[in-house]
């Protein structure tokens, strides 16, 4: 089977600019390039972008004859400073949105052995209550995408919300380990509906370099659920058990609902969404399939998120059993991984506008090759102990960080029309290549440089208790050259 070439893909892309209008949000005008569009929401952009002949014609107080630059007064316009707060307010939402998923995963995770305990079962039962919330959301996601492109993001978000909450209300006197597994893949699909909204939201409104500085300000939102997360989860069932855990969920659910119904704007206006029926959204799978271009970007996120699985998998043995570290030491480590995410994340937001995220994805492509053929050679000779190992993992997880959100931006922005559909593939190859690499982890944990692992047959028990934290962690060496080929 001939496979895509994500590098040449990148290499070739043309950037979509102003020539395709239909590619640009409303309000942006066509000599835009859309890899350099400003900090300001779409309808904004204009006021900004006009020469200032034009700017001096639409301003009354200005004469017809005057100069041709015109001076802006130091004090900013009320409408744009509603503007940049409407549009921070939005960052927020979307970045709380995009937390949801990962919080109902990561604030589960210390209670797994109580919930054992509790239910009479094995670990291994209990750890697929991670596992089965994973592919729930993977499959919602291609439904809940093509809904939100024929009926609007508002209405599938705030619906999503609704039933994330009777849901999480329902595992709290789930009575057997079945109907608490049942009950997470329920949780699953209706989670679903905030992250692909959140993703969808950004590609109705922005395009380019600015849809990838937005995409960066979600991982960051990511990056930030397994280290907040397990502490809030670890408080909340120490002080009153692991149903109480739920309770918290539904607690969250509930705030982001009444937040999407108050505060979301809607970004897909009627005349733009698609045509209903099954054939319609078959269809649109059809035409983001046959763009080989959109299916190479798409494809990184999720080659991206297998590189963070392969690290979460091996991670404990790597660590613990051949470097000898503590589980307190091996914490500070996995932490160190989420921060990583984080600085990768906002060094992207802060270069995309000046670079563009398609010079960034083809430095940052080669670069992780780099990085990871360090770290393949640290963990085959152990050169520099820990520290040896913990640096040029530091430096890949930020370069996939960029990956990712540049990669997930381009992919987006080649089909505005249809930004439910576009995000559903995206979120869907995440999940089906990040739970794909974790079997094979466990197959492959004792050939040394792949993931040097002392507990090879055992790493599957991991793999299932650890995927959710998977999202924002440090990534392993073997996968990560697989992005170029």
């Amino acid at each position: 089977m001939q496979t895509t070439d994500p590098t040449a893909a990148s290499a070739g892309l043309s950037t979509r600019r102003s020539s395709e209008p239909a590619d640009l949000p409303d309000g942006v005008p066509a000599d835009v390039p859309d890899d350099r569009a400003g900090d300001l929401p779409a309808a904004d952009v204009r006021a900004d972008v006009r020469p200032a002949e034009a700017r001096a014609a639409a301003r009354p107080d200005v004469p017809a004859d005057g100069p041709a630059s015109v001076t802006t007064p130091a004090t900013p316009e009320p409408a744009v400073t509603a503007g940049h707060r409407r549009h921070r307010g939005l960052v927020v939402l979307l970045g709380a949105l995009a937390f949801l998923p990962a919080a109902t995963t990561d604030m589960y995770l210390p209670s797994l052995p109580e919930v054992a305990r509790d239910l009479s079962t094995t670990s291994a039962a209990a750890q697929l209550t991670i596992s089965c919330v994973l592919i729930g959301g993977a499959l919602s996601q291609l439904v809940v995408g093509p809904l939100s492109d024929r009926y609007g993001r508002r209405r599938p978000a705030v619906l999503g919300m609704a039933a994330y909450v009777v849901v999480a209300l329902l595992c709290v006197v789930a009575a057997t380990i079945g109907q608490l597994v049942a009950l997470r893949v329920l949780q699953g699909v209706v989670g679903a509906a905030a992250s692909v909204v959140a993703m969808a939201v950004i590609g109705d409104r922005f395009r380019g370099a600015e849809a990838a500085r937005l995409m960066s300000r979600l991982w960051i939102a990511i990056a930030v659920a397994p280290i907040l997360a397990p502490l809030v989860g670890s408080a909340v069932a120490d002080r009153w058990g692991w149903r109480a855990v739920f309770v918290a969920l539904a607690v969250l659910g509930a705030l982001l609902g009444l937040a999407v119904a108050r505060a979301l704007p809607e970004t897909l206006p009627a005349d733009r969404r698609t045509a209903r029926g099954l054939g319609a959204s078959v269809r649109g799978y059809g035409r983001l399939l046959r763009d080989r271009e959109f299916v190479a970007l798409a494809v990184l996120p999720g080659l991206g998120l297998a590189v963070i699985m392969s690290y979460v998998t091996g991670s404990p043995f790597v660590l613990q059993g051949e470097y000898g570290l503590t589980a307190r030491d091996f914490a500070l480590v996995f932490g160190l991984g989420a921060t990583s995410m984080m600085v990768g994340s906002q060094l992207n937001a802060s270069l995309v506008r000046r670079v563009g995220p398609v010079r960034l994805l083809r430095a940052g492509l080669p670069a992780t090759v780099v990085s990871t053929g360090a770290l393949v050679a640290v963990a085959a000779t152990h050169a520099g102990g820990v520290v040896g190992l913990i640096v040029p993992l530091w430096v890949t997880v930020a370069l996939l960080a960029s990956i990712i959100s540049n990669a997930s931006a381009l992919a987006l922005s080649r089909h505005p029309e249809r930004s439910g559909t576009a995000s559903a593939v995206i979120g869907s190859l995440q999940g089906a290549l990040g739970g794909a690499v974790s079997p094979l982890v466990g197959l492959l944990g004792g050939t040394g440089v792949v993931v040097r692992g002392a507990g090879g047959r055992d790493q599957p028990s991991v793999t299932s208790a650890e995927t959710a934290p998977a999202v924002s962690s440090v990534k392993d060496a073997d996968v990560a050259p697989a992005v170029t080929r």
